[in-house]
């Protein structure tokens, strides 16, 4: 894939966060910072394009036109899909964007239907499971986040904190283990999967907590939804991985190490912070939870060395055709 068509396919991603029309300031700007984070992962000037797009100095039409193949077609699609789902289920307007997206790209319709049917599936996973009363077994997990908090608030969780270390610990390998995969599906199972820990650490504490609470909760700590795919996708297509494989994936597992450390320690981070906001009775407030978030997030890039080949090894053993089935599970 050349750099005129990675380009493209940002372009398309960018127009796709904003075709609802709905993003807030804070929401752009969070978008614009990633926009800027990725200017510095090669020679395109993705801030720039930000703007092109904010500004609607480029269209659908003339973005699609630089992607002449069918596989750079097919992954501008699928990105522009998961970008639209990755808050939540597609708009209206959402939906019009893509079918126009698929038109320009003159996409089979039943083909472009399904992908999108299952990115949907993916962004309609409850947040609650079956299995989320159920206990972690291993207990080989770094003890690195201590949590009076419950104690002196007297809000005890259901897990022990060996139990709630291995559970988070186990989520944050998944998800860097995600990262590594080349399909754009797998990388949006990443924030369903972040949900559902914080749901799973809340009820631990006896809060029953709907989607709408944790995506503000994610949003509160800086982690948004679109803004958080934008970062992870962008830095596999520019990394050359998005899109690959069979040998193509594994060439690019060694490639791809720094970039799988972030969704590692995103998680690490946002579940050992719900586990002291929760414990603490929900009083902290919007700085102290960021403050929180920052401290542990630099904490756990430098654990990210250290659980590579556990999530080299993850990675080894997911099947991506059953993503849905991943997600649901937990």
């Amino acid at each position: 894939m050349n750099e005129q068509q990675q380009q493209a396919i940002l372009t398309l991603s960018l127009m796709a966060a904003f075709a609802d029309g709905g993003k807030n300031e804070s929401e752009r700007a969070e978008i614009k910072r990633i926009a800027d984070a990725l200017a510095g992962e090669g020679s395109i000037n993705i801030a720039a394009l930000y703007q092109d797009v904010l500004l609607k100095r480029v269209t659908i039409a003339s973005a699609a036109a630089a992607l002449t193949t069918p596989e750079t077609q097919q992954l501008a699609f699928e990105m522009a899909v998961c970008v639209c789902d990755s808050d939540g289920l597609q708009s209206t307007a959402e939906k019009a964007f893509l079918e126009e997206l698929r038109g320009a790209l003159a996409l089979d319709q039943q083909q472009a239907s399904a992908y999108s049917q299952q990115a949907e599936a993916v962004a309609a996973v409850p947040v609650a499971t079956a299995s989320d009363s159920a206990a972690p077994t291993t207990a080989d997990t770094p003890r690195t986040v201590v949590v009076p908090e419950a104690v002196a608030a007297g809000y005890a969780s259901t897990m022990s904190e060996a139990e709630m270390d291995q559970a988070i610990l186990k989520a944050s390998i998944l998800n860097g283990a995600l990262e590594l995969l080349p399909e754009s599906l797998s990388t949006m199972a990443i924030i369903p999967l972040q949900m559902k820990l914080v749901y799973r650490i809340g009820k631990s504490y006896d809060f029953e907590l709907d989607r709408g609470h944790i995506k503000d909760f994610l949003a509160t700590l800086g982690v948004g939804l679109t803004s958080q795919y934008l970062e992870q996708a962008g830095r596999k297509l520019l990394g050359g991985l998005l899109g690959k494989v069979g040998g193509g994936f594994l060439r690019g597992l060694g490639k791809q190490a720094v970039s799988s450390g972030m969704s590692f320690a995103s998680t690490y981070a946002l579940g050992h912070v719900a586990r002291r906001y929760y414990a603490g009775g929900r009083s902290f407030s919007s700085e102290m939870l960021r403050a929180s978030f920052d401290n542990v997030l630099a904490e756990a890039k430098g654990l990210q060395s250290r659980y590579l080949p556990e999530m080299q090894a993850r990675a080894r053993t997911l099947d991506s055709a059953q993503i849905v089935d991943l997600v649901r599970q937990g």
